[in-house]
């Protein structure tokens, strides 16, 4: 039983579970400060029955693609919000990619219409002089999907995924994933507008278990850095209230956020949404919470 499941009472019903590899925003930090979080970029693990699904390639992949080889996983979807560096620099670092037994499927739904290709961006990662290695060193059988940012799909029998647009500089994507009874929705990297949830968000969110959100900035610290494409902890528990979502997992720390201040935060956070029988966590790298 995990930390959050003795915490929450809650019970793996559907064999959906979600691992939080990378928890941090915009760059990874270290340290002292940051040991009860954690220091990581965006990366988080679902397991669905014997599926895996991965969002986001931060430096949280790289850890978690050891534990993939090790387990020896072979079939594994990535579904990227964006394509910035924080959310896409641990994929040349993915143990799986070399791996000729592998087969990856790696999505994303925010160049749709650009011009650009999922392939083609992360490409970029891994030419000179930025890297020492092209991306012909893979050895996997390594899809690169372009999908629309408001596709319905089927990763897996029994596995659904719903996409939908977020508020995002160059553009960003949210996805519900939906397995049995139980659905999580993971926004990364989404500014809100005004006190009103964006409404295809907004219908993403719906009763889901598990709204994992964009909490970057304390209310307090958001005007000064509003148009960045973040939000903060009380648009989450705004949006969570609408939606009638169970739970939400503050997520995207701001790498300036010390243990000590994330955990304040956390307190301030879970209290209001006690008010509202919404449980609220902040996500902390390396825990896994049943959905």
């Amino acid at each position: 039983m995990s930390i959050l499941e003795r915490a929450f009472g809650w019970r793996a019903r559907t064999g959906m579970s979600v691992t939080f590899w990378g928890v941090r925003g915009s760059i990874a930090c270290s340290g002292p400060d940051y040991v009860r979080y954690g220091g990581n970029t965006s990366c988080v693990e679902v397991e669905a029955g014997m599926h895996r699904v991965i969002f986001d390639a931060g430096t949280g992949l790289r850890p978690l693609g050891l534990k993939l080889v090790a387990q020896q996983t072979k079939t594994v979807d990535i579904f990227l919000s964006h394509t910035h560096f924080d959310h896409v620099c641990g994929w040349p670092f993915f143990a799986p990619a070399y791996d000729k037994g592998t087969r990856i499927n790696l999505w994303s739904g925010h160049l749709h219409g650009s011009g650009l290709t999922t392939r083609s961006v992360m490409m970029r990662l891994m030419e000179a002089p930025l890297f020492p290695v092209a991306e012909d060193v893979f050895q996997a059988d390594i899809s690169y999907r372009d999908l629309d940012a408001q596709a319905t799909l089927v990763p897996a029998p029994g596995l659904t995924l719903t996409a939908a647009p977020l508020n995002h500089p160059n553009g960003a994507t949210g996805y519900r994933l939906t397995f049995g009874s139980r659905s999580l929705v993971y926004a990364s990297d989404h500014e809100h507008q005004g006190t009103e949830p964006l409404p295809s968000l907004l219908k993403l969110a719906q009763g889901a278990d598990l709204l994992i959100y964009d909490a970057t900035y304390s209310p307090e610290a958001y005007p000064a850095h509003a148009g960045w494409g973040h939000s903060t902890w009380e648009e989450g528990l705004r949006l969570a209230i609408r939606a009638k979502a169970r739970a939400l997992a503050l997520f995207h720390h701001e790498p300036s956020h010390t243990d000590d201040m994330l955990a304040k935060l956390e307190n301030t956070a879970k209290r209001a949404g006690a008010k509202h029988g919404i449980k609220v966590f902040a996500a902390r790298e390396g825990v896994t919470v049943r959905v």
